[in-house]
């Protein structure tokens, strides 16, 4: 699923966040002292202060002290920070503003006061605190939008690592196959090769996809089985059936090829004499019910009891559609029960 697009703080959210806060604090102040002219003037004093303070915290001091754990530290800064920039308002206001520097105080003053200096280190912390809480939240959510981004790419890098075991799982067995009939001197060799040829051609350039067409999926079988065929010869009977409409269907590519493999390796390597393999496809409300089922020997069916049903292919199979699907969008089921292994897979097409 792709990551939806975080939103990102610019300086002309800064320029806006900032103006309104200037605005509604002239407005606050100018009606509680019913004078605009004197919440103007000492609002143009005050707010650098607040903006020094705010951007030291966020830039600064909180990067170098608290995301280092050093907590005492930091305080020390901050409070340090505070008395400074408080001082500084103080004289600016006293002597650009007003000698009452604190007309909203429990009295007149005109000297720098403890009680003074600890109202407006209160107030200051609170507008520190209010534009620090958006910080922290804008970076928890960029945090969190790359923790999902780097989680996707691990699934992708995954899905992809695994698709290519697929491949050459398939053409190690294929290969040894061809080996074993040149070996022979068999007239059947030419033929395998051209089929395998037209296998590597689908495997390489059509299978970079997310999802395939479920035709050419099936078109690929067709040519695993032909290529099985012709190894096989009269030993082997494969019914395969397809019903449902499975043009404009998609799926993972080269999914149900691993189960089509997996048949030939458990069931007709294994056997001596005939084999059948019966393959089913079919649509229905956008879902494919594949089953495939093949003999096995007992000494197959107890190897695969040990791993649980397993090998490379069909683990392979597990993760990816682990991977590549929702939980609600497939349904694998696999038997071996009466010598059969049988193969059961719905999943959205």
């Amino acid at each position: 699923m792709q990551a939806k697009k975080l939103f990102k703080i610019t300086r002309r959210h800064h320029v806006l966040f900032w103006s309104v806060y200037f605005l509604l604090n002239i407005l606050r102040w100018g009606n509680y002292f019913d004078d605009y002219l004197y919440s103007l003037k000492t609002n143009i004093i005050g707010f650098p202060v607040h903006m020094i303070l705010v951007y030291l915290n966020i830039i600064v001091l909180m990067p170098r002290f608290v995301y280092k754990r050093k907590y005492f530290m930091y305080i020390i800064f901050l409070i340090a920070s505070l008395l400074l920039m408080v001082f500084m308002k103080f004289n600016l206001t006293f002597f650009l503003v007003s000698e009452n520097i604190w007309p909203e105080g429990p009295s007149v003053i005109h000297d720098f006061t403890f009680s003074y200096a600890i109202d407006m280190m209160i107030g200051e912390l609170y507008v520190i605190t209010f534009v620090t809480a958006i910080k922290i939240t804008m970076d928890w959510l960029e945090e969190q939008k790359r923790v999902a981004a780097l989680e996707k790419m691990q699934s992708d890098t995954e899905l992809l690592f695994l698709r290519s075991q697929i491949s050459p799982h398939f053409f190690f067995n294929t290969l040894n196959n061809i080996y074993s009939l040149s070996i022979e001197k068999s007239e059947k060799t030419p033929r395998i090769i051209l089929k395998l040829s037209e296998l590597m051609r689908y495997l390489l350039y059509e299978t970079k996809t997310k999802r395939q067409s479920l035709e050419k999926e099936i078109i690929c079988i067709q040519n695993y089985l032909d290529l099985e065929r012709i190894r096989y010869g009269e030993l082997l009977k494969i019914n395969m059936n397809i019903s449902g409409d499975i043009l404009d269907k998609k799926i993972a590519p080269i999914l149900l090829l691993s189960f089509v493999e997996n048949a030939f390796k458990h069931g007709a390597n294994k056997n001596i004499g005939n084999v059948t393999i019966d393959i089913d496809f079919k649509i229905v409300n956008n879902f494919l019910f594949f089953t495939i089922s093949n003999p096995i020997s007992e000494i197959t069916k107890h190897k695969l009891v040990i791993n649980h049903s397993g090998g490379i292919g069909l683990n392979n199979v597990k993760k990816r559609l682990a991977l590549g699907y929702d939980s609600d969008e497939y349904d694998l089921k696999i038997d071996n029960e009466d010598k059969l292994f049988t193969v059961k897979l719905k999943i959205k097409v």
